[in-house]
């Protein structure tokens, strides 16, 4: 069976290949090499792997050619859309960085709105707590003036009756020798002064009611002036306390455990305002006191928020033209745990809040790094740095420039590696940047 089936095969192969021989002649001699079937198959098939192989390594090499070439082209591209993006990113901080410049401004304005208010809002209600007091004098006074009155009055009927009954009886006026007439003459006189002291009494009492209703008319109006007055600082809180509230939870932050930590670690001028008291009679606070110490609650509020916002990171780290690079989360499989901003080499790179600097040298990875351990157990790091212009334990405030942008460590370029950490776990910095974009 087998040679059967080798003889058909043998005839298959002498049919296309048929057995050649090649000739090698020389001056002496003349020999041949035979090339069986079997031979020219495989040196065909060989032959043939190679040129199928050179022709698939043109075709991919070509292929490859016009790809990458097309490749680059779409690189280019994307560079070009992403540095217009950029571009557009940073023109869009620019004007974001102005707004909070207007609108850091604007709250400043509304501060000191708000103190002249409330030294108005005090003289108002001194003013009105003096003439309260004017009032109740005048109204003691009338009292006392209308008995003084009706005393003279009771007076004035009794002597007239003593009056009538000497005249009827006749004997007393004879009998002492004009003592009738000195009698006549002193009630005559004492009615023309209990008289004359009625009508002043009158008088008085009529200015008195005069000057109660004038100070009742000037107290209607303080009254509305002190409510428009407490209608402002209502609105002025409203507008400057909720949008610090909403930064402070937009940052993921307890905003009550956050005042309570700022009330409790307070000290020095400016901190939490004492409520009013109007009354120093044991009597129940006025609508207006109640009034007014919510109103300076919202403002020891405002002032707790405006001191816990300098401690926190809310400021962006580069204040000159930047490039964002790159964003917290997975890069090229590893944990990028911060956020980058490009510019020109030596560019300021400052503090983004109020802190204690607790690590200014060189860190392997980062380079030149500063660390900055600020409120509420937020730490924020600047790494790469080319320069370092602040030392360990010195205390900064936000905005001071604490180094030069660089490229130092492992950095690909000119950059500045920001990190922001609560709790020693890194958080992305954008989140506290883009809470604060619509207040400061």
């Amino acid at each position: 069976m087998r040679t059967r089936i080798a003889i058909k095969i043998h005839a298959l192969l002498e049919r296309y290949f048929p057995e050649r021989r090649v000739f090698l002649r020389s001056d002496t001699d003349t020999r041949f090499i035979r090339l069986r079937s079997g031979t020219q198959l495989i040196a065909f098939t060989g032959a043939s792997a190679v040129v199928a192989w050179a022709i698939i390594a043109t075709a991919i090499l070509l292929m490859d050619s016009i790809g990458s070439g097309n490749f680059r082209e779409q690189a280019k591209r994307d560079q070009r859309t992403y540095e217009n993006r950029l571009n557009a990113l940073s023109r869009e901080r620019d004007t974001r960085a102005q707004e909070a410049h207007d609108a850091q401004a604007r709250f400043n304005s509304a501060l000191a709105q708000i103190s002249i208010m409330q030294s108005e809002l005090l003289a108002s209600e001194t003013r009105r707590r003096e003439m309260e007091t004017g009032i109740e004098v005048i109204q003691s006074t009338l009292r006392r003036t209308m008995k003084e009155r009706d005393s003279a009055r009771d007076k004035s009927a009794t002597l007239t009756a003593e009056m009538a009954k000497s005249a009827g009886s006749g004997s007393v006026l004879s009998t002492d020798d004009g003592a009738g007439a000195v009698t006549l003459d002193f009630l005559t006189a004492a009615l023309a002064d209990t008289a004359m002291e009625r009508d002043k009494v009158t008088a008085n009492a009529q200015d008195a009611i005069l000057q109660a209703e004038d100070m009742t008319h000037q107290i209607r109006l303080m009254q509305d002036q002190n409510d428009q007055i407490f209608r402002q600082l209502e609105d002025a809180m409203s507008i400057s306390v909720e949008p610090l509230d909403k930064m402070f939870r937009a940052a993921g932050m307890n905003t009550k455990s956050l005042l309570d930590t700022v009330r409790g670690g307070y000290s020095g001028q400016g901190g939490p305002l004492m409520p009013l008291s109007f009354s120093t009679r044991g009597e129940d606070p006025s609508p207006d006191a109640m009034r007014a110490n919510q109103i300076l609650n919202q403002m020891d509020r405002l002032n707790l928020y405006r001191i816990a916002a300098q401690k926190a990171p809310f400021a962006v780290p580069v204040k000159s033209a930047f490039r964002y690079t790159s964003g917290f989360g997975m890069r090229w499989g590893r944990m990028h745990s911060g956020s980058d901003f490009a510019a020109p080499h030596g560019t300021p790179i400052h503090s983004t809040a109020d802190g204690v600097v607790i690590h200014a040298g060189w860190q392997s990875g980062y380079g030149r790094l500063v660390k900055i351990q600020h409120a509420f157990g937020i730490e924020t790091r600047y790494a790469h740095m080319s320069k370092i212009r602040v030392t360990k334990g010195q205390r900064v405030s936000r905005g001071d420039r604490i180094g030069d942008m660089g490229s130092t460590g492992r950095s690909t370029g000119t950059h500045l590696h920001y990190e922001v950490r609560v709790g020693g776990k890194a958080i992305n910095p954008m989140i506290y940047i883009k809470a604060a974009r619509d207040v400061f």
